[in-house]
């Protein structure tokens, strides 16, 4: 099951890679400006937002809701290769990847957890790194029009798709995904200083994940370099997503403060140095705590804190990836058509919300 829950991760953020590193930039290349940009990203994120709350109206992500996912994730990339150049029908084709995709992960994502522990998830999740890190590598070198990236979108979902389904029938039992008998414990009202933490450190990510190539690339780091630059940030989280474990021991919640700090302390180096190589590839360097060791923190802290472990998956998935993801997007899709040089100065700012609002959370289970 490690094998083939690898596998998985790997096909599934190599889809993660083309969207985030390459398509802004290809949208960007068909005559997209900043604005429209940021709306169409905004589409998946706001779908994952949505999912969740439908799962607290009695949908059920059994194995019939996964299996459709998987056909949504196949239907809608064949689909981008007639709406790449209309903005409707490509904010549509976005809106079902995002549907697919969001309910593909948190399946997943408890079976991981249930089966192999938060201790061994870093090192089975760290293949989605590798994958992630590939596709880029490869990439650059074919990207020689818009709809290359297309053609490895496309043949990535059908080999995430295969490899999910398989998932779906060696996991000996997916009982405990649906948590039918337990009642919902989840209270975002009540813990909104954690949930508005989580929320910020995302929103934070609308300027990286929807504009970094773009804007290294003004600044005139080449699209080689740029890659260079997310590659590395990849592989420094591959060894962290490695040597995890026993972080994951002690104080989630800690954990949680640190990489929040971390993560304001990179988005700062970046909107005062967009230029320097040597600082640059330190702050991606950072993704091993921003990103990696935060996000097993928090899915760890969610799995412990919440009776019902699905939908805690689920609304960690929605609220933070969707509403964080469709806020940031949004945002930065603005900030950077009229305000371009203060891009991450933003970012740094809402990861400083973030750490504000977990140092105010109370200690609790975790």
């Amino acid at each position: 099951m490690f094998a083939l829950l690898s596998v998985f991760y790997y096909f599934y953020f190599s889809i993660v890679g083309i969207y985030i590193i390459f398509l802004p930039k290809v949208l960007s290349g068909v005559g997209y400006d900043a604005s429209e940009i940021g709306i169409i990203f905004a589409a998946s994120p706001l779908v994952r937002f949505i999912l969740p709350f439908l799962f607290m109206r009695g949908v059920t992500l059994n194995a019939t809701v996964f299996k459709f996912s998987l056909l949504i994730v196949i239907a809608s990339t064949l689909s981008f290769y007639f709406s790449l150049e209309h903005f409707y029908a490509l904010l549509f084709s976005n809106i079902f990847l995002g549907l697919g995709m969001s309910l593909m992960l948190p399946f997943v994502e408890v079976i991981s957890l249930h089966t192999i522990g938060k201790e061994r998830y870093g090192k089975v999740r760290l293949f989605g790194s590798v994958g992630f890190i590939a596709v880029a590598l490869v990439l650059v070198r074919f990207l020689s029009s818009a709809y290359v990236a297309l053609d490895f979108l496309f043949v990535l979902s059908l080999l995430t798709a295969f490899t999910a389904y398989q998932v779906l029938c060696r996991a000996p039992d997916t009982s405990y995904v649906k948590d039918k008998s337990i009642e919902n414990d989840i209270d975002i009202f009540k813990d909104y200083k954690l949930w508005g933490g989580l929320v910020l450190v995302q929103m934070s990510f609308g300027s990286f994940y929807n504009f970094f190539t773009i804007y290294e690339t003004d600044h005139g780091i080449s699209l080689d370099m740029t890659i260079y630059l997310w590659s590395f940030g990849v592989l420094i989280e591959v060894a962290m997503f490695f040597f995890q474990g026993g972080l994951l021991r002690g104080n989630l919640l800690h954990l949680l403060r640190f990489t929040a700090f971390a993560t304001v302390v990179r988005w700062f180096l970046v909107f005062l140095f967009p230029q320097n190589l040597t600082i640059l590839f330190f702050s991606q360097g950072l993704h091993a705590l921003s990103f990696a060791l935060f996000h097993t923190a928090a899915i760890s802290y969610l799995f412990h804190l919440y009776k019902h472990k699905s939908l805690s998956q689920q609304f960690f998935s929605g609220i933070t990836y969707g509403f964080g993801g469709l806020s940031g997007a949004l945002i930065a899709g603005y900030v950077y058509e009229y305000f371009p040089k203060y891009l991450f100065l933003t970012s740094s700012l809402m990861a400083f919300g973030a750490f504000l609002l977990f140092m105010a959370v109370r200690q609790n289970k975790g």
